[in-house]
């Protein structure tokens, strides 16, 4: 059992406020670990909560809006709160709607995923490379080094990107890439021309088909993992 928290002294900026409302947040997912709930099971009433934790009913309203908004809990009227399940729900949205901002650690965890996806995967990717994945990279290479627009040359680095991950057979991952689209172009057209597109970017792309199709791991993990540190720093903090 989670012991009772301290009584909350009334926020007089809205930087306290919501600092209760996230620490609230965080005694709840506890109280959900310790108790071993599940989903489909009812959270402790609105009361209950605020003797719990010793907080204030619209702390305790604020937090479940939160939780709410992660896809964690559904709050019905004469019901309360139940714990679902919709957090891949709600990430999709998050990217869909591009409602993330792009900083640099946003960079670096996107980048980072994609690392362990497309860089450290390569012994599969070689199990599985045919001539015809080769023809899809350079056709996506070749479309982006002629794209008219920078929106286009994204869109084809995009799908260059999408053709290495297809190489694995996995439609989880596509499924994925496909959530994560609009920031994973936000990253690649970040402090990019749609000349740099044409040169660096093309020529980037043209080591690793290369690497990849002498199947040389090496210079295909180094090539590919280059590219994707590119721009780090045109990323604020």
């Amino acid at each position: 059992m989670i012991s009772p928290r301290p009584p909350v002294e009334p926020a007089d900026t809205s930087v306290r406020a919501r600092s209760a409302v996230e620490a609230l947040v965080l005694d709840i997912r506890g109280l959900i670990d310790s108790e071993l709930l599940r989903v489909g099971d009812a959270l402790p009433s609105e009361r209950e909560l605020c003797e719990r934790f010793s907080t204030s009913r619209n702390t305790v309203r604020e937090a479940m809006r939160m939780l709410k908004a992660y896809g964690v809990v559904e709050v019905r009227p004469k019901v309360g709160a139940t714990i679902i399940d919709n957090r891949m729900a709600r990430a999709f949205d998050l990217f869909t709607f591009n409602t993330i901002e792009i900083s640099r650690k946003t960079f670096t965890d996107i980048q980072g995923f994609r690392t362990l996806i497309e860089v450290n995967s390569v012994d599969a990717m070689f199990d599985n490379l045919t001539d015809e994945h080769l023809a899809v990279l350079n056709a996506a290479n070749t479309a982006m080094g002629n794209a008219e627009t920078k929106s286009d040359a994204s869109e084809a680095d995009f799908n260059f990107h999408v053709g290495l991950v297809r190489i694995l057979d996995n439609d989880a991952l596509i499924e994925l890439y496909r959530i994560m689209k609009p920031v994973i172009i936000g990253i690649m057209e970040k402090g990019k021309s749609r000349q740099d597109f044409r040169t660096n970017t093309f020529e980037q792309h043209a080591a690793v088909i290369e690497a990849l199709a002498a199947r040389d791991r090496i210079s295909y993990q180094y090539a590919l993992q280059f590219h994707l540190n590119m721009g780090f720093n045109t990323f604020g903090e």
